[in-house]
């Protein structure tokens, strides 16, 4: 069954094609039915959110899985280019690396993001997060474990 309309969307950017199929396979096993989409890079992503933003739906996508090393625009700049927006200042975004957070995201000193997620346990990172962050995503993840 589709997300009711009001659900969280979520936004992957992730230029490694085995990344992202490690994340919906977390996804689908954490039955999280939200629509998904996929940029490869920050550029591809702005792209993506100011057709979201001038398509009047509000604060779309709501959760963000970032990758920070990407081709044309990484993760950080991704983050400068967002800090500032109004639109967008609901946007929670999840760090993805495979080691621990870099110190440079910490000097990002972005407030959209929310976590971190390692990229060799994609599955235990979302669990952990979404329980963690029970109470954001009440009634705006599928399935009802996560509400």
């Amino acid at each position: 069954m589709p997300p009711l309309p009001g659900f969280y969307k979520i936004l992957i950017i992730e230029d490694d094609r085995v990344s992202v199929m490690a994340l919906q396979r977390a996804l689908r096993k954490l039955a999280v039915r939200n629509d998904v989409h996929i940029c490869h890079d920050g550029i591809d992503a702005l792209s993506y959110l100011a057709t979201e933003k001038a398509s009047g739906v509000p604060l779309c996508p709501h959760l963000v899985i970032l990758d920070l090393n990407m081709p044309r625009m990484g993760g950080l700049e991704f983050l400068e280019a967002i800090r500032d927006d109004p639109l967008l200042v609901d946007l929670r975004v999840l760090i993805s690396s495979g080691v621990e957070i870099p110190q440079r995201v910490e000097q990002a000193n972005s407030p959209h993001v929310t976590g971190h997620l390692h990229k060799d346990r994609p599955y235990e990172s979302l669990e952990q997060h979404f329980g963690a962050q029970k109470a954001v995503y009440q009634g705006s993840l599928q399935p009802e474990e996560l509400r």
